[in-house]
């Protein structure tokens, strides 16, 4: 098969394109599996090339799909996250290259011990076999999820959303081919073309042939998976994100920090949502912080104790107990006053999604106990939430933030795409 039988008319198909798909990557994972890590490396160097090859192609689709997306009055941030540009492009690239730089986990062998009777007992890395994945706007994760697929010797089966499916099937396209190229057999990329939302329901009946299944969306997307899937999900979560201002924080430290995490790019699931500050400090840090953040164009959503230290220059809405339950996506932002840690954690408990959590502070005692309390994928001590990220963690391009406690937590990288067997080393044991 090559890279254009990826785009067979769905009417050919006698069950599901879907289903087929699937069928048709689990064939080509067992080579994939005992393929080499420099040519895994190689498919993953071409596909950079490849889509720096074709920037023109790939914004002239994305650009039709953005022009549409407009027309048809969708919300800016979701907007934001179906547009490409050159900049991203080479962001995915650098992404790509960065995944294929990064050791290869198979084959590792880990807590390998010698028990009483001479047999040397081990685990091995090896790939999960053939991954899925289910996403709405953003079509960089087309190549995020194919680089880390293949370099952890897994195949896979994308589902993208509607609004940016020509871009993303455009990219999936051009991956195949750079696949092909490298020597290994492009089936080990799916994806699916029809838009039908019943080959959602098809890909997750089909446990026979995939392993896991990773949705990359809203809650609605989330929810149907885990409701339909009959194989493991590990689930890209919902980020209801939060920064702490302690009482002792740097007031242009966390200045700094806040308005970093609401504004470097608003749409994703790493920004914060909510500012929580300790009212000893909110006299000095509220106006200048509001400031700021007026400047840039966040709308604020604030308790009444708050409102009155806003900056005259802030757009302000009173805030609703349904406000702090919101993941903004957007230059919205909540703020509301705390007594202290203890009322902090407590808010952070009851309406955190178990993303990403920080605290500005200069109390190693205060950072600890943040550290210690807060349940979230990634905790951050005077850090913007924005670096909750694979490639700022150093795993390179990512599958997704997983804010589950099983298999996987925070953001997947090559070892989290791996499961592993035990191996038995013996010279002749025989068990009594």
């Amino acid at each position: 098969m090559t890279a254009s039988d990826n785009t067979k008319d769905n009417s050919a198909y006698e069950d599901s394109e879907a289903t087929y798909k699937s069928r048709l990557a689990r064939e080509a994972s067992r080579d994939l599996a005992n393929s080499t890590d420099a040519v895994r490396t190689r498919a993953l160097e071409l596909i950079a090339e490849e889509i720096e090859n074709s920037q023109s192609k790939i914004l002239a689709v994305n650009e039709d799909e953005l022009a549409r997306a407009t027309r048809n009055n969708l919300d800016l941030a979701f907007v934001d996250r179906m547009a490409l540009n050159h900049e991203r492009i080479a962001a995915i690239c650098q992404g790509v290259r960065e995944v294929a730089s990064l050791p290869d986990p198979i084959g590792n062998i880990e807590d390998m011990s010698e028990r009483p009777n001479g047999l040397k007992i081990g685990k091995m890395r090896v790939p999960l076999g053939v991954m899925a994945s289910v996403y709405e706007a953003r079509p960089n994760v087309t190549i995020d999820i194919a680089a880390i697929s293949v370099k952890s010797g897994n195949a896979v089966v994308l589902r993208s959303g509607s609004d940016a499916h020509r871009t993303s099937s455009l990219l999936a396209e051009i991956a195949r081919h750079a696949i092909e190229k490298s020597g290994l057999d492009p089936k080990i990329l799916q994806f699916i073309e029809s838009t039908d939302r019943e080959e959602v329901s098809a890909l997750l009946a089909a446990d026979q042939y995939i392993d896991l299944v990773v949705p990359r969306g809203g809650t609605g997307l989330i929810n149907k998976v885990k409701s339909e899937a009959r194989m493991p999900v590990v689930a890209g979560g919902v980020g209801v994100c939060h920064t702490y201002v302690h009482a002792d924080a740097d007031i242009q430290m966390a200045t700094d920090i806040v308005v970093n995490a609401k504004t470097r790019r608003p749409s994703v699931c790493n920004t914060l949502d909510t500012v929580l500050v300790h009212r000893e400090v909110a006299p000095q840090l509220v106006p200048r912080l509001t400031n700021m953040l007026a400047k840039v164009g966040v709308s604020l959503h604030a308790d009444f104790e708050s409102i009155p230290m806003i900056d005259e220059a802030a757009t302000v809405f009173p805030v609703t107990p349904e406000d702090y339950d919101t993941e903004w996506l957007s230059l919205n932002c909540s703020i509301k006053l705390v007594d202290d840690m203890q009322d902090a954690l407590a808010h952070i408990g009851r309406h955190g999604t178990g993303h990403s959590e920080a605290i500005v502070t200069s109390s190693t005692e205060s950072s600890k106990e943040f550290l210690t309390s807060v349940d979230a994928a990634a905790v951050f001590v005077n850090a913007s939430t924005g670096f909750n990220d694979g490639g700022e963690f150093g795993l390179g391009c990512e599958l997704g933030i997983s804010t589950q406690k099983m298999h996987a937590r925070g953001p997947m990288g090559l070892r989290e795409l791996t499961s592993y067997k035990w191996i038995v080393l013996g010279d002749g044991q025989i068990r009594p």
